[in-house]
Parts: structure tokens; C-alpha cells; sequence
């Protein structure tokens, strides 16, 4: 088995603290209006995450509020099933986050309509006991999707982010810039994620989202503009010690070229790309990114280490449907960007 898995993780565990969705997605890449039934899963980006380091061999305790009834009833038992700790999970009349999939095909992308305004999780900013649940953790994992919920979400992003900070507990933050829920409500986007990202010790997003936060552009092309962006992130972000990002050339729905990279004040993997082709579901895929990177984090690996699992975990969520990668070790390290045949 390879370096990059360690024994079995036993110390501390990893929160991720966000809001549990249920998808509804079109089946068989058919429009919205060709369908009378659409298949359900549980997801969301805090949660995907949870599942994917749950299913690697980590401790992973997911806190989130979800309604009473069926619905709230299904997004935990999914959580569980995933291996993920559902102990801080609490629950509240009230209603559940949705969104809906269009699933792409060709040259027709896929898309995604939001129903979450008014959730339980996002009217709940007074009902998280963050200092119980950060208690023993080794790492804090939020995203940019909390904030961009509303002045709710904001104020539990600095009360998460907060809390870890007086129990001495990293944070990651996932950047996952949502332009339709930012767009929702009068806000100004740099400055609220800036302010989150100067608590942060990994990063998970690209130059692009740099950009953003800095207000500026990166000169150069390939490389050489990541590490500008990384350079120009550590000096701004003093905590910030890891920077991961993909990128993804789309030849058309089914067919990505993707690679990976991990950034560090002194030194960066870049990974050569790989053809993904005949795709069954993106969504969840930077997700399962950052599990793959964090994975390797928790396990004190190198950066070329964390780039490459990283990019293997988004890949094989690819062939997966669904939000969640539920993929264990044996599988990642047995990764090849060749494929291979039946395993028997």
C-alpha cells in the first residue's frame, strides 16, 4: 500500500460544519420538463467531504441542523451510513435545503436550481455548540457556501471559525464561490470571504478565487500565474499555509482534462493532466478533491502526495452518482489514469 496511508486514524477527528441538501436530479441527462420522477441523494459540500474522509479512514463528526420528519430523517441516515459521527447534528421544526440537477450532455452543460432560502439550518445561528464539538478535533473544515446563504450564514461562519481559533483547531476553508446565492442578497462578497480567509490555515481554491479576494489580476499563464496567486495569498493571509486548487478544461459534458496542484510558502507540485471521459456525475468533485488533499494532510504528507490523491479521489468521484465519494483507501492508492480491468 502506498506511503500516504498511515495507520488507521485514531487521534482527534475532523469536524465539517455546513448545510446537509437533498438533491433531485433529472435522470438519464433529460430536461426538467421531460420528466415525471427524479432521483434523490444527500449532498452538500461540507457534508460530501465529511463522507470522503469518513470513507478513507478518518474521524469525521458532521455538524448541521436538519428539520424533524422524513426528510431531515434520510439526509442523517445517509451521514451515518457514509461512516460520518452525526452526534452534533441537531434538529428543528422548520424546512430543508434543496437544490435541483439538470444533468448535461454534449455541449449542453448541466445546471442547477437552489430552493434553500429560510432552511432550518441557516434561521438556527444561536443552536451550535462549536466549542463541544471542536473539542479534541484536528481540523475544521468550512466553505464559502455558508456565507453566501445570507447574514445568517456569515454570522456562523465567524462563530465556527471563531470557536476553532480559541481551541487552537486549523481551519480549511473551501472558497466555492456560488454566484446564484451570492447574487440573491445585497452583500459584498470579497470582503466577507476575505475576512473568513484571514482565519484560515488551508485553502482550497485557484487563482481565480484569489483574485477575487485580492482585487487584482495575475499576470503570466499556467504555473507560473498559480504561484503568483499563492505567493500573493501567503503575504495577505499570514495564517494560510496550503493553497490547493484543480484545473479543468472542458471538451464537452462527458470528456474533462484535469489536473492538480498544492501550494506551500516553500514549494508546490503541479500534476501532469488527466483525460476523464465518459463521466457520470461532476458535482461533488472538487469536494472530493479536498477530502483527497486533506487525507493526505492529516497523514503529514508532501505536497507532490497531496496533489496526486487528491486528484485521484476527484477523478474516481466522476464515475461515481451522487454528491458523496464513498471510496475507501485500497481503492484511491489503486488509482491508474489508465483504467484497468475487473479486480476479481
Amino acid at each position: 500500500m502506498a506511503a500516504g496511508w498511515r495507520a488507521e486514524m485514531t487521534t482527534g477527528h475532523v469536524l465539517c460544519f455546513g448545510e446537509v441538501l437533498l438533491r433531485f436530479s433529472t435522470p438519464g441527462h433529460r430536461l426538467t420538463v421531460q420528466c415525471d420522477a427524479l432521483d434523490m441523494a444527500v449532498g452538500g459540500a461540507e457534508a460530501n467531504v465529511a463522507a470522503g474522509l469518513a470513507s478513507l479512514g478518518h474521524r469525521v463528526s458532521m455538524m448541521t441542523r436538519l428539520p424533524h420528519g422524513p426528510l431531515g430523517d434520510k439526509a442523517r441516515s445517509a451521514l451515518g451510513a457514509a461512516g460520518v459521527d452525526t452526534s452534533h447534528v441537531s434538529r428543528a421544526a422548520g424546512r430543508m435545503g434543496l437544490y435541483f440537477l439538470e444533468s448535461g450532455a454534449g455541449l449542453r452543460p448541466s445546471s442547477i436550481t437552489y430552493d434553500r432560502a429560510g432552511s432550518v439550518f441557516v434561521s438556527s445561528t444561536d443552536h451550535f455548540d462549536f466549542a463541544s464539538a471542536l473539542e479534541g478535533a484536528r481540523l475544521l473544515h468550512m466553505t464559502g457556501v455558508t456565507p453566501a446563504l445570507g447574514p445568517g450564514g456569515v454570522a456562523l461562519g465567524h462563530s465556527a471559525m471563531a470557536a476553532a481559533e480559541t481551541a487552537g483547531v486549523p481551519i480549511c476553508f473551501d472558497m466555492n464561490y456560488r454566484a446564484m446565492l451570492w447574487d440573491a442578497w445585497e452583500c459584498d462578497p470579497r470582503t466577507i470571504l476575505t475576512e473568513l480567509m484571514q482565519r484560515a490555515t488551508i485553502m482550497i481554491g485557484n487563482h481565480r478565487d484569489i483574485s477575487l479576494l485580492l482585487g487584482k489580476p495575475f499576470s503570466g499563464d499556467g504555473s507560473e500565474r498559480r504561484r503568483e496567486a499563492s505567493e500573493a495569498a501567503f503575504a495577505a493571509f499570514p495564517k494560510l499555509q496550503v493553497i490547493a486548487s484543480t484545473a479543468r478544461h472542458i471538451v464537452n459534458a462527458g470528456h474533462h482534462r484535469i489536473a492538480a496542484r498544492v501550494d506551500t510558502r516553500e514549494r508546490a507540485h503541479q500534476t501532469s493532466e488527466i483525460d476523464v471521459m465518459g463521466i457520470v456525475d461532476r458535482v461533488g468533485t472538487g469536494d472530493a478533491y479536498a477530502a483527497g488533499v486533506l487525507h493526505e494532510w492529516l497523514s503529514g504528507a508532501d505536497v507532490a502526495t497531496m496533489a496526486q490523491s487528491g486528484l485521484a479521489y476527484t477523478v474516481l468521484k466522476h464515475t461515481q452518482p451522487g454528491d458523496m465519494t464513498l471510496v475507501g483507501p485500497g481503492e484511491l492508492y489503486a488509482f491508474s489514469a489508465s483504467g484497468g480491468d475487473i479486480r476479481r
